[in-house]
This record gives structure tokens, C-alpha cells and sequence, in this order.
């Protein structure tokens, strides 16, 4: 009987108010997941819900006074802990919501024209065995790797990807990160991946795999030695692209279905790990 008066008590005090309340909650939380959509912050979030979902269980079913009392003192020191935690999410969302006319929604990262300005730079630099790393920023910002070059905020070009990675120049040597319609910096430095593949046996191809375990991001890697174009996403990399096949891949990982001009599949078929 105290439950059906808690709710009808409840119902008596429920106003227009409430409702534009809940409805602004329920907006919050979902820009928040929208936010940490794709990104290893949302593995992040997952494993702190989990243990305080834990914790919270443990402290009721055991009846520990201690555990109790320090979750519900707890709550200041979260509210200060989460945006350190998630600071380079919030910052990129706040970035993007600054820019005019864009929104962080999915299907907006504007790579139509990127796709091909990547392609022709990579077929360039591969008649020429010019290495090169390329990498595409989606949902998981890259910012700690931006950090690691030399800022440019330049509209990306074929002609200025083929100069960045011209032998001997200052840049070469580092990767390029393009972020939307800008190329965010060059000469940056990616995290190697761990696995001994045959296919991984060059330190760029270890880069651009280790960009993409730990993140979202899509790499264009060109050998240096054979001149073969590899793309790795999600932890995989297919390899010996040419110029069809290699648009094909990169349109069907960056542009939305909605916003190409015929159907592309999903899938990376040949793609193997």
C-alpha cells in the first residue's frame, strides 16, 4: 500500500513543468551518449557504471556501513572527477558545436570531397614509393596525436599531401591527421601495435594499426619499399588497394548511406585480421 500512495503522491505533484524537466534530463543524457558514441571514453563509462552498479549491490545486500556511507558522500567528488576524465570528449564537443552550422550528429563529418583528395594523394605517392600515413579522425578525437605534430588547420589537397610526404622534407617522416574538411596537423606520432603479423613487419604499418585498435580512426598507409596502399579500421587492415577499391573502402567507412549518391556496403570484405 505505501508504494501505490509514494506513486499516486507523486502523480498529484506532476505539472507541466515536469514534464519540460524530464524532457531536458532525457536531452542531457542523450547528448552525453552521443558524445562518448564510438569512443574508447564510452568503454570508460561503461566500467565505472558497472562498479558503482556493483558496489551499490554489495553495500545493500551485505548491509557494509562503511561502503554505504562512502557512495552516498561520494557524489560531490564524481561531479569533479568527470570532467577531468572525459575532458578531451567535452572539449571536442564543445569545438564542434562552436563551428557554424555543425553539430556533432552522426553523418556529418563533411569526407565527400576527403575521400577523393586522399585517394589521389595515396595512387600519387604510391606510383612514386613516397611513404605516407593518413589518417581520418571520426567520433574518437585524436587530439593527444595532433599534439604530437605540427599544427596546420590547412584545407587538405592532393598536392599538399605528396609535399608533406615528399622525401627529406621536415614532415615525412610523421603521420597527417585530417579532421572533417581540415588537415589538423602533420609529422604526428601514432601508437605502435603490439601484434607480429608478416603484413605489420614495417614500423608505419605498425602505426596505423595501433591508431586503429585504440581508436575509431581510419589510416591510409603507403610502403615505402613496394609502394602498396593498406587501409587499417577497427583493428584490421586490408592491403594492396588500388585506386577503385580504395575509394570504395574509405567512402563506405567515412560517408553516411544516406549521403552517398548509390548504395555501398557496410562491410570490408577481404578485410582480415
Amino acid at each position: 500500500m505505501g508504494l501505490w500512495d509514494t506513486i499516486r503522491d507523486a502523480l498529484e505533484r506532476f505539472e507541466a513543468a515536469s514534464v519540460v524537466d524530464i524532457l531536458t534530463i532525457s536531452a542531457l543524457i542523450y547528448l552525453a551518449l552521443l558524445l562518448l558514441k564510438g569512443t574508447t571514453a564510452m568503454s570508460l563509462l561503461r566500467g565505472i557504471v558497472m562498479v558503482l552498479l556493483g558496489a551499490v549491490i554489495l553495500a545493500s545486500v551485505l548491509d557494509l556501513t562503511v561502503l554505504d556511507w562512502l557512495l552516498r558522500n561520494s557524489f560531490p567528488a564524481i561531479l569533479i572527477a568527470i570532467p577531468i576524465i572525459f575532458q578531451p570528449e567535452i572539449r571536442r564537443f564543445l569545438e564542434r558545436v562552436g563551428r557554424t552550422g555543425r553539430w556533432p550528429w552522426p553523418g556529418r563529418q563533411l569526407y565527400e570531397g576527403i575521400v577523393d583528395t586522399v585517394a589521389d594523394a595515396a595512387l600519387s605517392l604510391s606510383a612514386n614509393r613516397h611513404g605516407a600515413i593518413i589518417v581520418l579522425e571520426r567520433e574518437a578525437g585524436l587530439e593527444d596525436y595532433v599534439d604530437t605534430g605540427v599544427k596546420l588547420d590547412a584545407a587538405p589537397s592532393s598536392r599538399l599531401l605528396q609535399g608533406i610526404f615528399y622525401p627529406n622534407s621536415a614532415l615525412h617522416d610523421g603521420a597527417v591527421i585530417i579532421r572533417e574538411d581540415r588537415i589538423a596537423a602533420a609529422g604526428c606520432t601514432l601508437p605502435l601495435s603490439d601484434r607480429s603479423d608478416r603484413e605489420l613487419a614495417g614500423l608505419r604499418h605498425r602505426a596505423v594499426m595501433g591508431i586503429s585498435e585504440r581508436t575509431d580512426a581510419v589510416a591510409v598507409v603507403v610502403s615505402e619499399e613496394t609502394g602498396d596502399i593498406s587501409l587499417a579500421a577497427n583493428g584490421r587492415m586490408i592491403s594492396r588497394l588500388d585506386g577503385p577499391r580504395l575509394r570504395g573502402v574509405l567512402r563506405s567507412l567515412l560517408v553516411p548511406t544516406s549521403e552517398l549518391d548509390r548504395p555501398v556496403r557496410r562491410g570490408l570484405p577481404g578485410l582480415s585480421r
